[in-house]
């Protein structure tokens, strides 16, 4: 029987489990995805998700993998994911939320504050990436 989820530490610092591989077209750098995630901090406290927990509907974000607009910590995470695919990743806060301008960002006042107050933290993410669009 194989072990539970392998994880993977990048040189900037990112640690990433992959929970589901997924399949299909890999995101590559540049590429448009559309992904769902959940964030939390170290310490497991919900900050934001785009999937809400008692309705399961779900607000995907659509982000260009650059570095212009996504925290390059996720940017990292989402390279190599396909289709379907769900990883958990720490994410340290030199490559997370190091300006405000940078996504993914709730749009609501309250979260949006959540999620800016522990931008010095390292922050968790389950991330599914649901299409390479």
């Amino acid at each position: 029987m194989s072990s539970a989820f392998r994880t993977l530490k990048l040189a900037s610092g990112v640690r990433i489990q992959d929970i589901v591989e997924g399949q299909g077209k890999e995101a590559r750098e540049g590429d448009t995805v559309e992904f769902n995630y959940v964030c939390r901090r170290s310490n497991g406290y919900f900050v934001h998700s785009t999937v809400d927990q008692f309705s399961g509907e779900s607000s995907p974000v659509i982000l260009r993998l650059d570095d212009e607009q996504i925290i390059r910590g996720l940017k990292e995470v989402l390279i190599g994911m396909k289709s379907g695919g769900k990883r958990r990743a720490l994410i340290p806060p030199s490559v997370g939320y190091v300006s405000e301008t940078l996504q993914p960002i709730p749009e609501e006042f309250g979260p949006r504050r959540s999620l800016l107050s522990h931008s010095k933290e390292p922050l968790v993410f389950e991330v599914q990436l649901l299409k390479v669009v």
